[in-house]
């Protein structure tokens, strides 16, 4: 019997992938910045594994590679391939891999943009492109007729996925399919036992339809953080309270009630451009081998979050990453980020 599992964040990777943001895109004003952040998030990684950084052309590769010499960036661990690109979020449009008999398979699912609200014709081909260009070695790739993000689902390695009813049955995702349809699918696909569905938890700004990756994380199987919003002035306060009491129901693989972690929550951040609330939570951390890259919001709950994260990652290093940035456009550490789990590369 084939025995398939999708691996939790902490397991052993091979590399990390970036889609990197260029001057006709969203980020057009605000290059130098993001390039900033984008430096800043491979140059931690390339000192613990690989990164594979999809660009334009040679062009926008040169560009890349001078940004990265002068940070000192261990060029020795990078990857470039070019693609036809929208925007950076790889972990919505890159893929998914499962173990399958304990050797890696990448499953590239349909990506529409979040249900239609941005062009992403070109990155819904960016993991075939690369699968093609040998970018996964020898890795097979399954292609999926369903339409699935990355920030949508968070797994424990023991057979339970949590997500929210708000993405996950978002009519502009798989009309098509019933909770009950989208949960077999998924038990099938990523070898689970059982789905936890988050029914609170709306964030201000999010345009994703409720990410589980904003809101709240696996940190082992047996321990959830997520964003607490203590100021009952807040918009926020009393969807989080409910997010809050509904995690307090579930149990982890065991049977047992979870250790929560509440995670601080930061001030309100807003849009340069628009004014709009920006969706800017601590939850949004990347594990990598070794470390935990987390964002930072030049915010005075900043401090907290960090050591909150080392209380959660004991073993790991935290390195925070300034994300004022990437938060104009609405995602943060995680969303601009893909790990590759150990045999991929």
């Amino acid at each position: 019997m084939t025995r398939i599992m999708l691996p939790p964040e902490w397991t052993l990777q091979s590399g990390m992938m970036l889609t990197w943001p260029h001057c006709d895109s969203y980020w057009g004003d605000m290059l130098e910045d993001i390039d900033n952040v984008f430096v800043s998030v491979a140059k931690a990684a390339a000192e613990r594994q690989r990164v594979v950084v999809t660009c334009r052309d040679v062009q926008h590769e040169q560009h890349i590679t001078q940004l990265m010499q002068l940070a000192k960036v261990n060029l020795a661990n990078v990857s470039f391939y070019h693609a036809p690109l929208d925007d950076i979020w790889v972990r919505d449009h890159g893929p998914i891999t499962v173990m399958k008999d304990a050797e890696p398979m990448i499953m590239d699912f349909k990506f529409n943009g979040w249900g239609g609200k941005y062009p992403a014709e070109n990155d819904n081909l960016i993991t075939r492109t690369l699968h093609a260009k040998g970018c996964f070695n020898r890795t097979p790739m399954q292609s999926v007729e369903m339409i699935l993000e990355g920030g949508g689902i968070e797994v424990d390695g023991h057979g339970t996925l949590l997500t929210t009813t708000s993405c996950l049955l978002a009519k502009t995702r798989n009309p098509e399919l019933t909770q009950a349809e989208i949960e077999s699918r998924l038990k099938t696909m990523f070898g689970l036992e059982r789905v936890l569905w988050l029914e609170h938890g709306d964030l201000s700004g999010d345009d994703t339809d409720g990410h589980i990756d904003t809101i709240a994380r696996f940190v082992d199987p047996h321990t959830i953080c997520y964003v607490s919003c203590t100021d009952p002035e807040d918009e926020h306060f009393e969807t989080f309270k409910k997010m809050e009491q509904q995690l307090q129901t579930f149990t982890d693989y065991k049977g047992n009630p979870y250790t929560l972690i509440p995670l601080p929550w930061p001030k309100a951040k807003y849009a340069e451009f628009d004014g709009r609330r920006l969706p800017a939570t601590y939850a949004n951390f990347l594990i990598i081998n070794g470390a935990v890259l987390a964002p930072t919001y030049d915010d005075p709950a900043d401090e907290e979050a960090l050591q909150t994260l080392q209380d959660c990652f004991p073993d790991r290093e935290i390195i925070p990453i300034p994300s004022t940035a990437v938060i104009q456009w609405y995602g943060s550490v995680h969303c601009m980020t893909m790990q590759l789990p150990y045999g991929v590369l």
